[in-house]
Formats: C-alpha cells, sequence, structure tokens
C-alpha cells in the first residue's frame, strides 16, 4: 500500500516545531553558526528569483487581460474594483500594524543594511516611472520594475499579432521562473527550520509572543476588511444583506481557509456568486480574473509584516515609505497571484522598495508561520472576488432577483 505523501504546508509546519523545540535546548553560538547558513541560503535563492518572476509575471498577467480589453466597461469595471480594494487592504494592514506594533521589542541587529532615505510624497510618485528600465531591473527598483512591466503588457496588447511573438517568449520566461521558484520552495521546511531554530536559541522563549502577535494581527486586520469593505460594497452596490452574503459564500470561505489555494476555490465560488444571483457571463470573467489579479488578503499579510520586520530592525517608517508600501502592493496585484512561494516573493519585493533586509530573523519568523497567514489572505482574496461578481453584476444591471436578498 502507497504511503500518502505530506503536502509542503504540513512539512514547513513541521520544519517550524522542530525548529522551535531544538531553539530552545541548543546554544546560540552553534545555532548561528551551522544551522542559520542554510536559512540564508534559502533568502538568497528567493531573492535570485524575485525580479525576473516579478517582471515576466506581471508582463504575462497584463497581457492575459485582453479580455477585459474586449468586454469594455465589465472589464474597466473590475479591474478598478480590484486595484481600489487591494489599496484599502494594504492600507489597513499598515494602519493596524502602526496602532499594534507587534515585535517592537525584539531589537534585531540591522547587519549591514539600512532603511532607505526619506523621499517626499511627489518624489514617490515620480520615481514610479523609470527612465532607464534596465538600470531598474539591475538595481531591483520594484516600483520600476512594475511600472515598466504594465506598460510593456499594453505595449504588447496594443501591437496585436505582431507583439505575439515578444509575448509568447515572456510567457516562456515566467513558465521557468514558476518552476524554478516550485523547486526551490520545497527547500522550505528546511529553511523554516534553519531560520527559526536561531532565532529560538538567541532570544529563547520571548520571542515566541512576537510570532503569536503578528498571527493575530494579520487575521484582525483580515477579517475587519472582509466585514467592513466588503459588506459595504455588496450592501450599497447590489443591495445584499451582509448577513445573506457571508452565508452565501461560506462554503466558498471555508475551502479556501482550509486549501490556501484561489484558483482551486474558483468552482465553489462560482456556486457562490450564483446563488446571489450573478449571471455566467459575469462570474465567469470576474472570478478568474480574480484569481489572478486579486490580492487583498496578501497585501494586508505584506502591510503588516512590513512593518512587523521594520519594528523588529528598530527602524521608523515614513509616510513616504508607507505609500510606497501600498502602491508596490497594488501594482504586484497584477501578476505575482498564483505563483508558488508567492507569499515570500512578493514579501521581498515589498521590504526592498523601502530599503528593509530581506532576510534575518525577522524574515525568518514570518516564513515560519506563513502557511498559517496563507490561510487567511487567500481566504479574503476568495472572498473579495465573489464581492467583485455581485457588485459589477449590479452596476450592469444583470443582477438576477433571488429569494431573501
Amino acid at each position: 500500500m502507497q504511503k500518502k505523501k505530506l503536502n509542503l504546508s504540513i512539512k514547513i509546519l513541521i520544519g517550524l516545531a522542530i525548529g522551535i523545540v531544538v531553539g530552545l535546548f541548543l546554544p546560540a553560538e552553534i545555532a548561528n553558526t551551522w544551522i542559520k547558513p542554510f536559512g540564508t541560503l534559502f533568502l538568497n535563492l528567493i531573492k535570485m528569483v524575485v525580479v525576473p518572476l516579478v517582471f515576466a509575471s506581471i508582463v504575462v498577467g497584463t497581457c492575459g487581460l485582453n479580455d477585459a480589453r474586449s468586454l469594455g466597461r465589465l472589464g474597466g469595471k473590475t479591474i478598478l474594483y480590484y486595484l481600489c480594494t487591494t489599496a484599502l487592504a494594504v492600507t489597513i494592514g499598515l494602519v493596524c500594524a502602526n496602532l499594534f506594533p507587534v515585535g517592537r521589542n525584539l531589537a534585531f541587529e540591522m547587519e549591514a543594511l539600512s532603511a532607505s532615505e526619506p523621499q517626499s510624497v511627489v518624489d514617490t510618485l515620480l520615481n514610479i516611472v523609470p527612465t532607464n528600465p534596465i538600470d531598474a531591473l539591475a538595481k531591483g527598483n520594484m516600483l520600476q520594475i512594475i511600472f515598466f512591466a504594465i506598460a510593456l503588457g499594453v505595449g504588447i496588447l496594443m501591437c496585436g499579432e505582431k507583439g505575439k511573438p515578444l509575448q509568447d517568449g515572456v510567457n516562456s520566461l515566467a513558465e521557468a521562473m514558476y518552476a524554478l521558484t516550485s523547486s526551490i520552495m520545497k527547500l522550505a521546511p528546511i529553511a523554516v527550520f534553519a531560520l527559526v531554530c536561531p532565532v529560538v536559541a538567541v532570544n529563547g522563549p520571548k520571542s515566541l509572543l512576537p510570532m503569536l502577535g503578528l498571527i493575530l494581527s494579520v487575521y484582525g486586520a483580515c477579517i475587519f476588511h472582509a466585514v467592513v469593505v466588503y459588506s459595504a460594497t455588496v450592501g450599497g452596490f447590489a443591495h445584499i444583506s451582509p448577513v445573506r452574503f457571508f452565508k452565501e459564500a461560506a462554503p466558498a470561505m471555508v475551502f479556501a481557509f482550509s486549501s490556501a489555494s484561489s484558483a482551486a476555490t474558483i468552482p465553489f465560488s462560482m456556486e457562490s456568486s450564483e446563488r446571489m444571483g450573478v449571471p455566467q457571463s459575469v462570474r465567469s470573467f470576474v472570478l478568474p480574473l480574480g484569481a489572478t489579479i486579486n490580492m487583498d488578503g496578501t497585501a494586508i499579510y505584506q502591510g503588516v509584516c512590513a512593518l512587523f520586520i521594520a519594528n523588529a530592525y528598530g527602524v521608523s517608517l515614513t509616510l513616504s515609505q508607507q505609500l510606497t508600501i501600498i502602491l508596490t502592493c497594488t501594482l504586484a496585484s497584477i501578476g505575482t497571484a498564483g505563483v508558488p512561494g508567492a507569499g515570500a516573493v512578493m514579501l521581498t519585493m515589498v521590504l526592498s522598495s523601502v530599503g528593509l533586509p530581506a532576510e534575518g530573523l525577522a524574515m525568518g519568523m514570518v516564513l515560519g508561520i506563513d502557511r498559517i497567514l496563507d490561510m487567511a489572505r487567500t481566504c479574503v482574496n476568495i472572498t473579495g472576488d465573489i464581492a467583485c461578481s455581485v457588485v459589477v453584476a449590479a452596476s450592469e444591471k444583470q443582477l438576477e432577483p433571488t429569494s431573501n436578498r
């Protein structure tokens, strides 16, 4: 009888548990000398794929919006809804992290890195547009890379058939990066052990409390976003009561929470939207597109974790730096969904955009509980997909009458 293999998420949780237990008994010097380098190696591999992965993913994601172009108003409303709610989500995450500054008592050393120099809001907005895209790619300037990738994707669409060879080439690059990232993520259980063990060995049991605080902050922000933002949109635009909305969306939300997969939840999302009167022509477009570009839950996660890591290193992020995080998360939502290890890759990108270290003890703590956080952010992502389908159908006056509305 063939034994059932453990999935990656369970292995990561096992790695986390072993890392905590070993760290409680292992001398700090041994943990830092012989175990920590394996975690550092994993983070270096993640950083290696970030630039080409983000660039190729966003170009491909933008090119995939060709349907939105042909559907006109439907596509425009869908994309606008997703981008607006993503911006609201990361803002909620940042506000939550500012109100409840988890990680502030860790006092980790920054090592060789420091936060970037404060910029004005105007400079932050102007610097989104790269004067030299190649230089932006070489330096890993994520906001500029995202802008250039979106612009290139739009240019490919405008070329029509003449742009098809370039689109195919970038698509091949994206697939290669997906495969490489997937292979790297197989090392995650060992990496989580190697990253968490030194944290516990150096700081003792007191290091576990900030991890619990981080989980509570992310879950609290996710619940607030779902209850307030989605209730307001479905109630205001579609006149559906929040109670009915969450009742119909519950099966999809539960499956998303347990599977942590937006793509796998699409059939459940389709059924939930249908029960609320969303016609097939709307839900068949909005929901798959949402699985690609809607990142509300992930945006909350990025905002809270970025502030957590900044607090852990004693760095105070300015208003313009927090605005940069909002812009980075919102723009990155175009093409990062569905990528294996997307949470770790996107967080690395967000941290680099404001000059915070994407390696070290704080990042190790975040990666150690990533699976727990992934469940919450995926649940919020698919709830946002369903809410968008209802709102768009109502705005197009295509929402079909159902009972108990």
